[in-house]
């Protein structure tokens, strides 16, 4: 891998990881649908009028849009603003890859090894770690609108290897403008016309810097560099770099909002991070424990 690619890979993933910074601060002022469609309309617009529309059955661009970016941004919101810190939410999300896992297997008999099988369970250890020592039943639901929002992304991800779309910044462009309308509609419905003024009235530099953050470094410089990457290289040397997105989630949590760290946090993360080394990188620790019989 060239010097200047794995620079472009930890760069990705350390945007990733600062982003779940970004929502709780844009939380703050705006409520979670509220903040879903401001980031899903800035990043569609006015860029799909540039972009073209990738090459796919319109049914899969809108199931990628409303899963991927809709349901699964509109849960993991909400979830954060019900208690769930950004640290904990960013190692969660993590859990897609088991849920990505199981639905191929089950939609394109795609059937997982024993090896990812058992990664699987070694992290959900690690949830029902989290699901054990979360305070408040506010928290706990976050914790469940988490799990849910991974499992959307998940489904997004299925959508994803349908489309097999040639740019994949031109799927994020017009995923985005699918999901806006549909978070619109929600936010008014939901939080109300009152709220949305309310909230508008009360934003600050700091709110406006978080929306900048999520929509331009996080969704069009983070997607577009992570399609580059998978273009130029092999799934299995650049997935494994999410693994670490969850730190640079949990140690910027504890860095700049001062987020606690207990033990069972170490260990919920040292489970959950444990069962993601088994899923992407099964081939190298087979290999590893070979060589160590035949020694």
């Amino acid at each position: 891998m060239k010097p200047k690619h794995l620079l472009l890979a930890i760069l990705t993933v350390v945007i990733w990881g600062l982003n779940f910074i970004a929502i709780h601060s844009g939380l703050k002022v705006l409520p979670p649908f509220l903040l879903c469609a401001i980031r899903f309309g800035l990043a569609a617009l006015p860029w799909v009028f540039f972009i073209p529309k990738p090459k796919a059955k319109l049914k899969l661009i809108l199931g990628y849009g409303i899963f991927t970016f809709a349901v699964q941004f509109g849960l993991l919101f909400t979830g954060i603003h019900l208690g769930l810190s950004p640290g904990l939410s960013s190692l969660v999300i993590q859990v897609q890859v088991f849920f990505s896992m199981g639905l191929a297997a089950l939609l394109f008999k795609d059937r997982p090894s024993n090896w990812k099988i058992i990664g699987a369970l070694i992290s959900f250890v690690g949830v029902g770690l989290v699901a054990t020592q979360v305070g408040g039943g506010s928290t706990l639901i976050g914790l469940i609108l988490t799990l849910l929002s991974a499992l959307s992304w998940a489904v997004g991800n299925m959508f994803t290897k349908k489309v097999a779309a040639e740019s994949p910044l031109a799927l994020v462009v017009w995923g985005n403008l699918v999901a806006f309308p549909i978070m619109m509609g929600i936010s008014l419905f939901a939080e109300g016309p009152a709220l949305i003024y309310s909230s508008y009235q009360e934003i600050s530099l700091e709110t406006i810097l978080a929306i900048i953050y999520t929509v331009y470094l996080s969704t069009l410089v983070g997607y577009g560099a992570w399609g580059f990457l998978l273009n130029n290289y092999s799934t299995g040397v650049i997935v494994p770099f999410t693994l670490l997105v969850p730190v640079v989630g949990l140690l910027s949590s504890v860095f700049f909002l001062g987020e606690a760290l207990p033990s069972w946090k170490l260990w919920a993360c040292l489970f959950i991070i444990l069962g993601l080394l088994f899923n992407l990188l099964e081939k190298q620790i087979r290999g590893v424990l070979l060589k160590a019989s035949h020694s």
